[in-house]
């Protein structure tokens, strides 16, 4: 823990130090290939599986089965919709969970009879439920319009905050590449998309850009302070000194989060925790790199050209310069 401290006291004080922004161009390939990853893979899968909530359909749960064994459910459904393509899961320890197209009522009850016995239980251990399709669409819409609001509202907010738009840029920069790389996750294993995992991916979003804020604000106050340093490396050093802060914030808020998904699939077999909590899981470890990597990388790109920063970072890389001559001398190098 002691040597831990250490190493985070050096990041802060700049004598140990790693050149983040200056290698911004691996960042990016990284970040570029992991998009692209995320954005084709699923295409090529078929696309995103999303949740009944989102496509309509008809839905049915067992309770407290003797065996979890999925295929009985799929053949039972199979024989009575030949057409239909049953999803089916596993709910915690005693459960099982089947989701169709849109069945009519006689469909609707000769599966569900069907099911208990297939299953040796009660009729009434065998729940059913159906969305309409027309009720999922506009849940789709409007899970789209909130997080298009999200994006706009926070990037006002971040420049009028900053008075600067190109950190509102780099943060909207970073906060897509959470969301695209997160989604990109669930349509390349092949999760499913439902309301809660929106609501994930809209709460890491929240995370990110407060881990974003964080280490903008220590940019912006060594950006703001006269320095030897030129403006990239000030920005450098920002991220180095909020880098074991972005680990630890990380590791703290993952560990609980952890539990909720281990709790959430596997204990209580409750899908609305383990959807929130896996987007979660996801958005916080992708969020955290793009705080680092990516943000303030992004940040120090777009300003570093800028006439009166490249004036003044001139001057300093001179006096450097002529301070590492005047010691080459002085050592009679």
């Amino acid at each position: 823990m002691a040597s831990f401290s250490q190493f985070g006291s050096d990041l802060y004080t700049g004598k140990r130090s790693y050149d983040i922004v200056g290698r911004r161009r691996t960042w990016y390939l990284i970040a570029i290939v992991a998009i692209v990853v995320s954005l084709v893979v699923p295409w090529l899968r078929g696309g995103y599986q999303l949740g009944i909530e989102f496509t309509g359909g008809s839905e049915f749960t067992i309770s407290d089965v003797a065996t979890t064994n999925q295929s009985i459910a799929t053949d039972t459904v199979e024989k009575i919709v030949p057409e239909g393509i049953p999803r089916v899961s596993q709910l915690g320890q005693h459960g099982i969970r089947v989701q169709t197209a849109q069945l009519t009522d006689r469909q609707t009850t000769e599966v569900q009879d069907a099911l208990a016995k297939a299953y040796d239980v009660p009729d009434s251990q065998v729940a059913s439920t159906y969305i309409g399709a027309t009720w999922g669409a506009d849940v789709l819409a409007q899970a789209v319009r909130g997080l298009v609001i999200f994006l706009a509202l926070a990037a006002i907010v971040m420049a009028l905050y900053f008075r600067t738009w190109k950190m509102s840029v780099s943060a909207m920069v970073a906060l897509l590449h959470d969301l695209l790389i997160t989604a990109g996750v669930y349509g390349i294993v092949g999760l499913e998309v439902t309301p809660a995992a929106v609501i994930g991916f809209l709460t890491i979003l929240g995370y990110s850009l407060y881990d974003t804020v964080v280490v903008f604000d220590k940019v912006r106050e060594n950006t703001s302070q006269e320095s030897h340093r030129t403006f990239k490396q000030s920005v450098n050093l920002a991220v180095n000194q909020t880098l074991v802060r972005s680990i630890n914030t990380s590791v703290v808020a993952l560990l609980p989060v952890a539990a909720i998904l281990f709790i959430g699939s596997y204990v209580l077999g409750a899908g609305t925790l383990r959807d929130i909590s896996l987007a979660l899981f996801i958005g916080i470890i992708v969020g955290t790199y793009s705080t680092i990597f990516i943000a303030s990388p992004m940040y120090a790109h777009l300003r570093e050209n800028e006439p009166k920063i490249k004036q003044a970072d001139a001057k300093k890389e001179q006096a450097a310069a002529k301070r590492q001559q005047q010691v080459d001398a002085a050592a009679g190098v």
